[in-house]
Parts: C-alpha cells; sequence; structure tokens
C-alpha cells in the first residue's frame, strides 16, 4: 500500500475530498442535484489525478497529470462561487480557501517540474 502521508498535495486533496462529498450532501438535502453533482465530480477529480500523477511515466506526464488536476480545481471554484452568488444556495468560505491553497501549491509543483 502507498504512503502518501509525507505528501503535502496529496493529503490535502483528499481531505479537500471528503469535504466536497460532506458539502454535496448538503445541497442533495437542499434539492440542488445538478450543481452537487457537478461539484461533487470536478471537486474529487481533484485529488484522484493527482495520485495519478504520483505514479507518472515521466515527468511530462507527472505535469499532464497535474495540469488536469489544475483545471479540475478551476472548475470546482466555478461552482463554488455560484454557490456563493446564488441566492438560494448554501456557500461554503472554508471549501474555498482550502481550494486556494491546492491551485497555488499545484501551481508551484507544476511550474517548478518545468525547470527541472
Amino acid at each position: 500500500m502507498r504512503n502518501d502521508k509525507d505528501n503535502l498535495i496529496v493529503s490535502l486533496s483528499l481531505e479537500f475530498s471528503l469535504d466536497i462529498i460532506e458539502f454535496a450532501e448538503i445541497l442533495e438535502e437542499k434539492k440542488k442535484y445538478v450543481i452537487a453533482k457537478q461539484l461533487l465530480k470536478s471537486g474529487t477529480s481533484i485529488g484522484a489525478n493527482i495520485r495519478e500523477a504520483q505514479n507518472a511515466e515521466s515527468k511530462a506526464d507527472f505535469i499532464h497529470k497535474l495540469k488536469i488536476a489544475a483545471k479540475e480545481a478551476d472548475e470546482t471554484e466555478y461552482w463554488l462561487v455560484l454557490c456563493e452568488l446564488s441566492k438560494n444556495y448554501p456557500k461554503n468560505e472554508k471549501l474555498k480557501v482550502k481550494l486556494e491553497s491546492i491551485i497555488k501549491i499545484l501551481s508551484k509543483i507544476i511550474s517548478t517540474s518545468k525547470t527541472k
């Protein structure tokens, strides 16, 4: 079994995925099914792509998978902003703050990986 305990981005994205699952359940309870499903898919995909990058076949593959994770993070941010700006949707500032950290770390990893 893999040991990702010491891998910050893997740990943060896993924790974020669990938080997204909880928020999606809240949205579903409020019958906001479409946004709940979109947020669940993009929000959990971030961590899945980061995990996949850990087994990349090359540096280019590693960067590519992290770029996909970054795109999913961007999409997730969009859905969270929609919830924030919509009158009848719950908001979750904690998720946005966590996501911002993940995006910054992903950007740093990608840029550092390109220069090595």
